[in-house]
């Protein structure tokens, strides 16, 4: 008779991400994985056949919960100038608060595994067009409100403001102060 898993398989992707995302792919180990998870190697090769394996979920974990809060926050009510601020501020505050500097995990594996990790680099890619289309929905709103010239491309617009998110996400891992993302904030509105 098989014994019962003695740990939540759900719960120990959440906490593999955050090594992973505090750490980094190549500078986690095995024994990282092992002592946030509370179990055995064992455990863990059996419950996710391989570090690259519960990887991959991680990320999957990060790209499903991060999209999901960026697309409410630009669904919400109100004049698109403004929720594209809230939403640009949001991202700047929260990484200024994380005591560990972690940025984006996608951003963070963008940059240390997807040009040798075809599965990271997909995961990242959908997570990155994701949001990108829900910055070009909300771009298309602007234009039908008034707000944004309507002569604009939504598509490169949607894609400015990805690449500015992205951006930011780095200089927010160093940066000692808002204001220099602020100034970006400001700057990128103004270019709508």
């Amino acid at each position: 008779m098989a014994r019962p898993k003695q740990f939540d398989p759900e719960v120990a992707v959440d906490q593999a991400m955050d090594v992973f995302w505090r750490k980094g792919y190549a500078a986690t180990t095995p024994q990282d994985l092992v002592d946030a998870l509370g179990i055995g190697k064992g455990s863990l090769y059996n419950a996710f056949g391989s570090k690259h394996r519960l990887y991959a979920q991680a990320l999957r974990r990060y790209r499903d919960n991060q999209s999901l809060a960026l697309l409410n926050m630009l669904e919400q009510p109100g004049p698109v100038k403004e929720r594209l601020r809230k939403v640009l501020q949001a991202i700047v505050e929260s990484d200024l608060a994380d005591p560990d500097h972690r940025g984006c995990m996608a951003v963070n594996a963008a940059a240390e595994v997807a040009g040798v990790d075809k599965e990271a680099a997909e995961l990242v890619r959908r997570m990155l067009d994701r949001s990108e289309q829900g910055f070009r929905a909300l771009i298309e709103e602007g234009q039908r409100t008034g707000e944004i010239d309507p002569g604009r491309d939504p598509a490169a617009l949607g894609s400015l403001l990805m690449n500015t998110v992205v951006g930011m996400r780095v200089v927010a891992r160093v940066a000692e102060g808002p204001e220099r993302l602020t100034r970006v904030i400001d700057a990128t509105l103004d270019t709508l």
